[in-house]
């Protein structure tokens, strides 16, 4: 496994259930910065919400996003990888407003595939049941906004390997805003 020095900051997204928590790991290992979980940045009431499967509300996203943005905002210029379920543009731009460099992967697939693997899953205290609001909500990259979307199809590593290919595709001097690795 190669490891890659980047001075981004990757923002795995996607619906619960993509991979986020797993990949990202993966992808900040593969380029040598550090990991920060989502998760670990929503208020406790925005834990209990999802867990009795309540929609979080734009309200309630905006202190959990303001968190992230901090993270990466601290971390520009050294690299680092957080992942946030970032569906809306809205929240990607708060994002970029307090990190303007960040970088987006969006992990992407089937919704037969994502309702799978998160009927697996143990312990995560998003239920499979707010799956629709989550793809209800996704509103995918635009073509003005840095990053790429991902498959989800396949394992882990494989999966990695085809985020660290796009995002080497966003660093080449011929690229364009947002690619595609499906």
């Amino acid at each position: 496994m190669q490891q890659t020095r980047t001075p981004h900051v990757v923002v795995v997204m996607g619906v619960a259930g993509t991979g986020k928590t797993t990949i990202g790991p993966l992808l900040a290992a593969r380029l040598g910065v550090p990991y920060a979980e989502g998760d670990d940045f929503h208020p406790a009431a925005n834990i209990r919400k999802m867990t009795a499967g309540t929609p979080l509300t734009d309200d309630d996203r905006r202190p959990w996003l303001d968190a992230i943005g901090e993270w990466a905002h601290g971390r520009a210029g050294l690299g680092g990888v957080v992942s946030s379920s970032a569906l809306k543009r809205a929240y990607r731009d708060r994002l970029r407003g307090a990190a303007p460099g960040v970088v987006f992967v969006h992990l992407a697939g089937d919704r037969a595939l994502i309702e799978e693997r998160m009927a697996h899953r143990q312990g995560h205290f998003m239920p499979a049941a707010l799956l629709e609001s989550q793809f209800a909500a996704l509103e995918p990259l635009d073509a003005d906004e840095v990053g790429v979307a991902v498959s989800v199809v396949g394992g882990p590593e494989e999966i990695a390997g085809r985020a660290m290919a796009a995002l080497g595709e966003l660093d080449a001097p011929e690229a364009r805003p947002t690619a595609s690795s499906w």
